[in-house]
């Protein structure tokens, strides 16, 4: 079974910088499309950056110049290096991936748990 962990979340001040990471264990044939996504107590969750398969990123437009997404496929993890980072990013940061598990299998999405990230003074 395909499980998703997310690591790297805390406290940091206003201005500093994050790293977190998404490793994939199980049965994975291939991962297609990973992305972040973040949740504010009483917002909807939004989308912060993808990455396709071939690398092509996309960012929501609160996070360019600032936030990087990267993967490392030798690992089935997906990063987000986050700097300048502002009390409006303090969120639950969810990692997501589109994951077939074998050969001639339709992808479909699986989420982590989320990690805390909270940008205070």
């Amino acid at each position: 079974q395909v499980q998703l962990v997310e690591s790297g979340g805390g406290l940091v001040q206003p201005g500093g910088s994050l790293r977190l990471s998404c490793a994939a264990s199980g049965s994975i044939f291939r991962i297609n499309a990973m992305g972040w996504y973040r949740q504010a107590p009483g917002k909807q969750r939004e989308l912060v950056a993808t990455i396709t398969y071939y690398g092509s990123t996309k960012y929501a437009d609160s996070v360019k110049g600032r936030f990087t997404i990267s993967r490392d496929n030798a690992k089935n993890t997906v990063y987000l290096q986050m700097n300048s980072l502002k009390p409006e990013d303090t969120a639950v940061y969810f990692c997501n991936k589109d994951i077939q598990i074998s050969s001639g299998v339709r992808s479909r999405p699986y989420w982590g748990q989320g990690t805390q990230v909270t940008v205070s003074s």
